[in-house]
């Protein structure tokens, strides 16, 4: 076990190795382990006092704005995929988006993060002018996109429009994983092209993963976590898979609530400056998902500030958890949860303390 510990405890300050993270997934999660418990409770403490140094308690809250459930794309796992004929679609006006951002600007918050499907109605013209219309109003806010694979070109116009961060996750780092999670019109090369082309263009870029997605197994995990540690985003958005029941995969086991704190605090030392969402996808397989998530090392949440209405219709799992971020009696009540676990809800930007050359090298 002190081998492990110090496996561990060397993960922040020594290159990274395959070998290495195999080992510890395999001993934390996949194969019995002798003091298996104290050796997670190690990890987790690890990451917390990594994160600590770094962000201290602090924790960054975005408002969350999905303002389109319309998408090209037919990913097996997701409710709002093209194919998926019983899902009710909506699009947000730019009016109504900017209603939103008034709304968390009033209670507030100072990041807002655009979230759709890959929905070409928003033409880069359109995209790029909802993106000037909130900086314009809102000059002192950061604005993250989170709306799937353009092309260099788009990706350019919206950043000179203002846009300063792009959430684009990977979901697997493997080819043949990536492929029996997607049709074959979409392509594993172009997604990671994607990530390295918003890097070099200078967003703060994010990547991420699903955790416990059908047939994902230890080398899978392997390779994610050997991208990641290449790559070194701005932001890692991780959580668990959960099933939706109009999709090829209704019937599949949800991913482990268990796998995705171990996740989470692995990210945490391998890439101590990153920002590390606790994810709705964890707070609806877990009550106290959020809480725990920070405790093993995540330091941002994401209030959604969608419209109600709309809200219930971005179905992308069965069984989200639907919070109240719009409002101030929701906000209050996340800043109290917050402040009784240790923590300090934090408003501001909050942008990465994670740095990288310009070209997108390491």
């Amino acid at each position: 076990m002190e081998k492990l510990k110090d496996k561990i405890a060397s993960l922040s300050s020594t290159p990274f190795s395959r070998q290495t993270i195999a080992c510890l997934l395999n001993d934390l999660y996949f194969a019995p382990c002798e003091n298996k418990d104290a050796l997670k409770e190690f990890l987790f403490e690890q990451a917390r006092k990594k994160r600590d140094q770094y962000y201290s308690r602090k924790v960054f809250l975005r408002g969350l704005i999905e303002f389109t459930n319309y998408c090209q794309n037919d990913c097996f796992y997701c409710g709002i995929r093209h194919s998926n004929k019983k899902n009710r679609r909506y699009r947000l006006s730019c009016e109504q988006i900017l209603d939103c951002c008034a709304i968390g600007y009033k209670n507030g918050l100072r990041t807002f993060v655009l979230q759709g499907g890959e929905d070409l109605y928003f033409s880069p013209q359109r995209l790029e002018a909802i993106i000037r219309a909130i900086k314009e109003r809102y000059p002192d806010c950061a604005l993250t996109l989170s709306v799937g694979e353009r092309e260099k070109d788009v990706y350019e116009r919206w950043f000179k429009a203002g846009a300063d961060r792009f959430l684009l996750r990977h979901e697997t780092a493997t080819k043949w994983h990536y492929e029996k999670l997607h049709p074959q019109t979409m392509s594993f090369s172009h997604r990671l092209n994607c990530l390295r082309t918003l890097k070099k263009i200078g967003y703060q870029a994010g990547a991420g993963m699903m955790l416990g997605s059908p047939q994902q197994d230890i080398s899978c995990l392997v390779e994610d976590f050997a991208f990641l540690s290449a790559f070194r985003p701005a932001m890692v958005g991780m959580g668990p898979f959960i099933p939706q029941k109009d999709t090829p995969f209704a019937q599949e086991k949800a991913g482990s609530v268990e796998l995705t704190l171990i996740c989470l605090a692995l990210v945490r030392l391998l890439l101590p400056p990153v920002l590390l969402p606790a994810t709705t996808a964890l707070a609806t397989l877990s009550k106290d998902g959020t809480i725990k998530g920070l405790d093993c090392g995540a330091n941002v949440i994401m209030p959604n500030i969608t419209p109600p209405a709309q809200r219930c219709l971005y179905t992308l799992y069965d069984n989200k958890k639907i919070t109240d971020g719009e409002s101030v009696e929701g906000l209050q009540k996340l800043k109290e949860m917050l402040h009784r676990a240790g923590y300090e809800a934090v408003m501001s930007r909050g942008d990465s303390k994670m740095t990288y050359s310009i070209d997108g090298t390491v």
